[in-house]
């Protein structure tokens, strides 16, 4: 069965009843001449999609031709096209949304979901965590028990983002922004306040996670951690950026609270030290970013022999994303929760049928063949992505 064609697909959209926010997405389908089509995604933030779709046109050379079922090789062959710069970063999120649309080819082939083919299941469903909006501690703590009531035991905040933005210049979007590393004390009693009000909210029992976004040196990181430690937090998510391991390693010896990364990492080798050097409780790699779902399923491997959970990271990723993570973990033991935006829901439904089925915090697969949802073209050529479509 040989590849015939790579087709790019981006789409972008903002309105109301799509959860309120602007949906920027890339997608692959992957063409046969056994006419079996495979989908992918490389959604990733900011300038990062036009990056990712130029090594996607670069590496169509190495793909059209070649058997569709050799996605090991494959993996490789684009892994190592770029040996002398590097294929981290850009490359790999170019490589997994090739791998994800590949095993969906292969499940179609043989007429099984992706699941299956990774080992079966292990569990029925796939526990998320959601977010609540984004906004004061009374909105942030209305919106938890929103969506507490319609069945979600895990929510996630950045109570630090406002402050982020505003000493960046930037707007809605641009979270991930290190520069001094530093808040301001009303900053800080900011957050502090959202975290307290969340958890008056919820009560003892729904756990509450705190997302750093790599934004802060190691005292202000430390300082933070420790000031949010007594409302029972389940992890603190990337303290520092994630370029220094010394620096985490700094931090994860100062505080108390659980300690998750996982996002920026690249492919099983950058999750070594993480692992060698115990830095980290939970990890989140991201399945469009580190290599698809060979990798990450490699990964996971890699986690369970150290007893770690793993949490595939999400947000601001479409439904290929959240749908091939998924598979994966149907698999892995040392599963902990999946990371989903609940307020995206309608927009995921938007691109993708059927709708994804999501029920009291969980996400439920079909056993339709592959990843077991295809674009709706339709839909993305209506709302075509103006930078690179």
């Amino acid at each position: 069965m040989r590849i015939t064609d790579v087709k790019l697909l981006g789409t972008s959209f903002d309105c109301a009843d799509h959860g309120g926010h602007s949906h920027r997405w890339a997608f692959l389908q992957l063409e046969t001449d056994e006419g079996l089509t495979g989908v992918g995604e490389w959604s990733c933030s900011l300038g990062g999609i036009a990056l990712v779709a130029k090594t996607l046109q670069l590496l169509r050379a190495d793909l059209v031709g070649e058997d569709a079922n050799d996605i090991e090789r494959l993996w490789h062959k684009m892994y190592r096209h770029y040996f002398s710069l590097g294929p981290r970063g850009v490359v790999t999120a170019a490589i997994s949304s090739v791998d994800i649309a590949l095993w969906d080819i292969k499940g179609k082939a043989l007429n099984r979901p992706v699941y299956d083919l990774l080992g079966g299941r292990v569990r029925d469903r796939v526990l998320l965590y959601s977010h609540p909006q984004a906004g004061t501690p009374e909105e942030v703590a209305e919106d938890s028990v929103k969506q507490v009531a319609e069945g979600w035991t895990a929510l996630k905040t950045d109570p630090f983002r406002s402050e982020v933005r505003k000493r960046m210049g930037v707007g809605p979007g641009f979270e991930i922004r290190y520069m001094e590393g530093a808040l301001s004390a009303e900053a800080e009693e900011t957050a502090e306040a959202v975290v307290r009000a969340m958890r008056e909210a919820v009560g003892p029992k729904i756990e509450i996670l705190i997302d750093a976004h790599g934004n802060f040196n190691v005292p202000t990181a430390v300082r933070l951690a420790r000031r949010l430690t007594p409302y029972k937090l389940t992890w603190f998510e990337e303290p520092c950026p994630p370029e220094s391991f010394d620096a985490l390693r700094q931090i994860r010896e100062s505080v108390e609270v659980p300690i998750c990364v996982g996002e920026r990492l690249f492919t099983r080798f950058d999750f070594v030290p993480i692992f060698r050097d115990r830095l980290a409780d939970y990890i989140m790699p991201d399945v469009v970013l580190t290599g698809g779902i060979s990798e990450l399923k490699k990964i996971a491997t890699m986690a369970e022999s150290y007893y770690i959970p793993v949490s595939p990271h999400n947000p601001p990723g479409g439904p290929v994303q959240v749908t091939a993570a998924a598979h994966v973990m149907m698999t892995v033991p040392n599963f902990y929760r999946q990371e989903f935006a609940r307020n995206y829901l309608d927009a995921h439904n938007s691109v993708i049928t059927p709708a994804l089925d999501i029920r009291n915090g969980c996400l439920f697969l079909s056993n339709r063949p592959g990843l077991g949802v295809e674009l709706d073209t339709d839909f993305i050529k209506a709302h075509p992505d103006p930078d690179w479509c």
